[in-house]
């Protein structure tokens, strides 16, 4: 007896069918453990100090890791190898949407002595260079045609690439809006010019995208993509997606460094009190 076809994907799905959730245990237990470990020492701090730790850093932290069970455990992962523009838009919410609102979320009374073992470990981790050498080796390694179709392949880019992508932005988010002053060290003009460098190697990337005349990737040369989109036009998506993604980053940058400007005009043009 011949076993019944596989039931292809839609090609035509609708919000519904993309957003509904699956069930991987390796996913959810983490994301269960980390939301009762915030919202159980979020309820200790409010009873002992009711102003210390406001309720919209919850609010975003809450946020973060919806958006990160969303990105993670939908339909829309069984759709990868029929829309790059969709795998790309999931790739961009946990590395520019997930980080900034769960960094947000961190309460600024968390204080790390820098002698302590978890405060060698992350003034190393968090060091802007450290940041921007991880940053570019998975942004420019993992999208080189090359390694990419092998990750295809291998299935290694339905698990390991968005997970890579979560924590090379939350490194990124967190030299950025710098969390923990207490192990990072940075002004905010060297914060702005690393949010500039490290938005380059996205930029870049995405401009290949939009400029390529031809498919870069060979999973999508003859991929039946989603929406009668062709496999170039999704091509093309993935790069605005990428690029649009990388703005607000490259926006907070520019706000950082006029910052830093005008606190060293300001610093040079004061003049002293005069003495009484």
């Amino acid at each position: 007896m011949s076993l019944p076809a596989a039931t292809p994907p839609p090609l035509d799905p609708g919000l519904r069918e993309l957003l509904a959730l699956r069930f991987d245990v390796w996913v959810w237990l983490p994301l269960i453990a980390v939301t009762i470990w915030y919202f159980v020492a979020f309820a200790r701090s409010r009873r002992a100090a009711p102003g210390i730790w406001p309720i919209w850093r919850a609010v975003l932290f809450g946020l973060g890791l919806l958006l990160t069970l969303m990105a993670t455990q939908s339909q829309a992962i069984t759709l990868t190898l029929n829309s790059m523009a969709l795998y790309m838009g999931r790739l961009m919410v946990l590395a520019e949407v997930v980080p900034p609102l769960l960094i947000l979320g961190i309460p600024t009374h968390l204080l790390i002595s820098r002698r302590s073992g978890a405060g060698r470990l992350l003034s190393v981790l968090l060091d802007p260079w450290v940041v921007l050498a991880v940053w570019t080796a998975i942004i420019v390694f993992w999208n080189v045609p090359a390694s990419f179709n092998a990750s295809i392949v291998t299935n290694t880019a339905g698990a390991l690439l968005p997970t890579l992508y979560l924590v090379g932005g939350l490194l990124v988010w967190a030299v950025v809006l710098r969390p923990l002053p207490s192990v990072q060290g940075r002004s905010l003009g060297n914060r702005g010019w690393f949010g500039l460098l490290s938005a380059l190697p996205m930029m870049a990337v995405a401009a290949v995208w939009l400029y390529s005349p031809r498919v870069l990737y060979a999973p999508y040369v003859s991929a039946l993509c989603l929406w009668n989109l062709t496999p170039l036009q999704n091509q093309s998506i993935s790069g605005w997606i990428m690029m649009l993604a990388g703005l607000p980053g490259m926006f907070l940058a520019f706000i950082q460094l006029m910052g830093w400007l005008i606190e060293l005009a300001d610093g040079g043009t004061q003049e002293p009190p005069p003495t009484a």
